[in-house]
Order: C-alpha cells, then sequence, then structure tokens
C-alpha cells in the first residue's frame, strides 16, 4: 500500500507530466504548421510574388491554436494516432475558416489554391511526423496511461493494474459517521492531482462514500460486483469489476480556465486600486484595538482542502472565535468600533482578494464556511447530507446565496438549506455570464440588514 504522500506525489507528477506535454503538443503542432507555410514558396517561387502569405499564416495558426486546445484532453495522449486525425481535421477547418475571412474582406484573390493546398498538405506531413514521435515518449513517459487513477480500499483486497495508485482507507480514518471536514481534508490530499478514483468498500460502505465523494471535485465509481448479476447494460467496468458513477467532478479544464481567466483580470487591478483602502483600513483596525489587523481562519474549500482565509480583524483578539462556532449577534461585544464599520460595508472581506490571486477562492462561488459553524444547535454538514456537495467548486468572495439574501448569522437549519440550495444551483448552472451578473449583483447587496 501506498501511504497518502506517496500516492500524492506520484499522481500529481503525472498529472504534471500530462500538462507538459499538452503543452509540448501545442508547440510543435504551431512548428508543423510554420514549416508548411515556410517551405510552400519554395515548390515554385515566382507564383508567389506579390502573394500575401504571412497574413493567411497567422489566421491559419490562431485559428488552429485554439480550436487545439478544445481538444486537449488524456484521449489525445493514450491515443495519439486518433489525436493526430482530430487535428488535422481541425486544421483544415482553421484555413478553410481563414481563406473564407479572406474572402469576406475582398482578398480571394491573394489566397491562390495552390497556396493553400500546398501549405495545407505539408503541415499535416509534418503534424503526422511530429506527433508520432511525440507519441512515442509520451506513452514511455505515462507508463501506459494519461489519466491518474487511484482505488481507496475500505475493508475490500483486490487483483489491480500495476499502473494504478492505491490508498489502505484506515491512513485517513474515514470512521464511520457523517465525513467530518478533518477527515475530509486529509482525504482531498491523498485525492490531489488524481483524475479519476474508484471506491472498493464493503457494501454497508458504500452511501459513506458516495457521499463523502461527491464534493471531492474528482470523478468517482463505486465498485458493486453484484452489478453483473443483473446484466446490467449501462455500468462500466474496472479491473473486471462492474462500477456506479457517484461524482463527476468539477468543471471541465476549459470552464476552469475561463473563470481562472475572469479572476485574474478583476483581481489584480482590484488589489491595485483599492490599495489606498487597504492600507487605511489595516491602520484603522491596528489602532483600534491590539492585535493583529487581519483575522485568519481555517475554512473548507475547493474539493473539501482547508485553506486560510484572510479577513480584516473585527473582534477584539483575546475574544475571537476562530473555529466560528458562535455566530454574531446585532449588538455583539466582540466587536470593536472599526470592525462595527467594516462588517456593515463588508469591508472586512476584502483581504481575500489575495485568497483570490492564490488561487484558494473565486470571485463567485459558494462562500466558505468555518469549521464550527451552526444552524440552530447543528453543525453545518450535520444538518443535510448534501453540504459538501457545494465543495466541487471554488467557494467565492460572493455568491448566489449571497445576492439571493441568504446570508448573516444561520439561526435555524432553514437558513443553511437557503444558502445550500442556492450553491448547488450555481454548480450546476455554471457560466460565466452568470458570474458576471453575479458580480454586479453584489454592488446591490454589500449593506445589508444582516450585516453586524
Amino acid at each position: 500500500m501506498l501511504d497518502t504522500t506517496v500516492t500524492g506525489k506520484r499522481v500529481s507528477l503525472k498529472r504534471q507530466m500530462r500538462m507538459r506535454l499538452y503543452a509540448a503538443i501545442l508547440l510543435v503542432d504551431a512548428a508543423a504548421v510554420s514549416l508548411g507555410f515556410w517551405l510552400t514558396p519554395y515548390l515554385q517561387p515566382s507564383a508567389w510574388n506579390g502573394v500575401p502569405t504571412f497574413g493567411l499564416f497567422i489566421a491559419t495558426i490562431s485559428l488552429f491554436l485554439l480550436l487545439e486546445i478544445r481538444n486537449l484532453r488524456p484521449t489525445t495522449l493514450d491515443q495519439w494516432l486518433r489525436g493526430t486525425i482530430v487535428s488535422l481535421a481541425a486544421l483544415l477547418g482553421a484555413l478553410l475558416l481563414a481563406v473564407f475571412v479572406s474572402f469576406c474582406l475582398n482578398r480571394a484573390a491573394y489566397v491562390p489554391r495552390l497556396l493553400a493546398g500546398a501549405s495545407l498538405l505539408l503541415s499535416g506531413v509534418a503534424l503526422t511526423i511530429f506527433r508520432a514521435m511525440l507519441g512515442s515518449v509520451g506513452a514511455r513517459i505515462l507508463d501506459g496511461s494519461a489519466e491518474s487513477r487511484l482505488v481507496v480500499l475500505d475493508g475490500l483486497t483486490i487483483d489491480l493494474p500495476l499502473d494504478v495508485a492505491t490508498l489502505d482507507a484506515r491512513r485517513i480514518d474515514p470512521g464511520a459517521g457523517t465525513p467530518h471536514p478533518y477527515f475530509l481534508d486529509r482525504l482531498a490530499q491523498a485525492l490531489k492531482g488524481v483524475d479519476e478514483a474508484f471506491i472498493a468498500c464493503l457494501p454497508e460502505r458504500r452511501a459513506f462514500w458516495a457521499v463523502t465523494m461527491k464534493g471531492s471535485a474528482v470523478r468517482t465509481e463505486l465498485l458493486v460486483p453484484e452489478l453483473d448479476q443483473f446484466g446490467a447494460i449501462g455500468n462500466k467496468h474496472f479491473a473486471g469489476i462492474a462500477t456506479v458513477l457517484v461524482s463527476i467532478g468539477a468543471l471541465p479544464l476549459r470552464e476552469r480556465m475561463m473563470k481562472r481567466i475572469l479572476d485574474l483580470t478583476i483581481v489584480v487591478p482590484a488589489i491595485v486600486l483599492l490599495s489606498p483602502l487597504l492600507l487605511a483600513v489595516f491602520i484603522a483596525v491596528k489602532l483600534d484595538s491590539p492585535g493583529s489587523a487581519f483575522f485568519v481562519q481555517p475554512r473548507v474549500g475547493y474539493g473539501n482542502r482547508l485553506f486560510p482565509m484572510f479577513k480584516f480583524r473585527s473582534m477584539r483578539s483575546e475574544l475571537s472565535d476562530t473555529a466560528g462556532a458562535q455566530s454574531t449577534s446585532r449588538d455583539d461585544k466582540r466587536v470593536t468600533r472599526v470592525g462595527k464599520l467594516i462588517r456593515a460595508t463588508s469591508i472586512d472581506e476584502l483581504p481575500q482578494l489575495f485568497n483570490i490571486l492564490r488561487g484558494d477562492m473565486s470571485f463567485v462561488g459558494p462562500r466558505p464556511h468555518a469549521l464550527g459553524s451552526l444552524a440552530g444547535d447543528r453543525l453545518f454538514w450535520e444538518v443535510d447530507p448534501r453540504y459538501h456537495h457545494r465543495h466541487a467548486c471554488k467557494p467565492g468572495l460572493t455568491g448566489l446565496a449571497q445576492v439571493r439574501g441568504f446570508r448573516g448569522a444561520t439561526h435555524r437549519t432553514e437558513d443553511l438549506t437557503n444558502r445550500l440550495d442556492a450553491d448547488l444551483e450555481y454548480i450546476n448552472d455554471w457560466s460565466v455570464l452568470r458570474d458576471i451578473q453575479i458580480l454586479i449583483a453584489t454592488f446591490k447587496v454589500l449593506v445589508h440588514r444582516n450585516a453586524f
């Protein structure tokens, strides 16, 4: 068995290798197209006098690389021939689109068919040769599979392929009841870099693992060998054992990249523009009461991993509640004079811009909760078995629940349920446009009746 440290290093290394191979694919494909366009004029030099080949090349390679990024997935590396065919089709589409754009700009006369055809042929041949060489290298580096797979063994031992990492569940102490955040954090560390997880457990443990893995941000299947008794045709198999899908993981890579680009586009100028305000609040908090200007608290984040969330300190240092077990009341004696102002205006949340810059958080997403947060007299994760599902995406500075008014103290279990329903709706219906809509709506609720 591999311990969690060894397992995490092994699967993370494979993911790093895969990302490097993706970058190599883009580089060799760009080189192949460049080589094809560079060689084409040498076929008949006199035919290319006055022909703007550079413009066609720039348009073609730009469109081609945009299409290539969409096609980068593990199967591209596992099946290099199929991936090459898809890339050739993308190259053809990019060239045709470039010629079409030239036609729309009334420059079609400057794109001879021989030029376009020869460029496509030479680029395609170079691309095929380069990808074959890269495929050979990739097969050796990835050891048979581009995906990182992990099998969690909970009370069972099964025969497994050699390229699959394993984790003994006893090493992270899953217990028998509701998943605890500290257990989920240990599991998340073991799952870091994993593309697909499989759970081999006793029948009575399947419900536990099905609930646990929903917020893991990792595609997960339970091994259920008795399904083969029914001849089911909708299930898959792993290591010869029937499986059922219990988690589909987080947003696809392309959508995560779009979300991250949106975050960075906003957070960098926001930190620069707000730096005078951040400095002023920092000084005010320090002068108002003794202690650090910042309040750092562990929160549950993406994939159930714990992270340190930053806020301006709004309470007296000696009375601060790191666990978050006590909700803030309207006339809470723990809140300082400056703290009352920055809480009412949500300025105390501004240091989370640095969490966004670090990648711990996003601008929009489910709000991260403190470990000891209570809904009534029950811990958040004890109220609803769906609670940890909200961690399948990065937590946010704001979210759908907040713009709908579901914020502040949670005196009743219904207060948490309302937030949870909104969070899960956001995850299921995510889009860049919706993130922008929520950001705009957030400015309307910065000052609200529950802020104290």
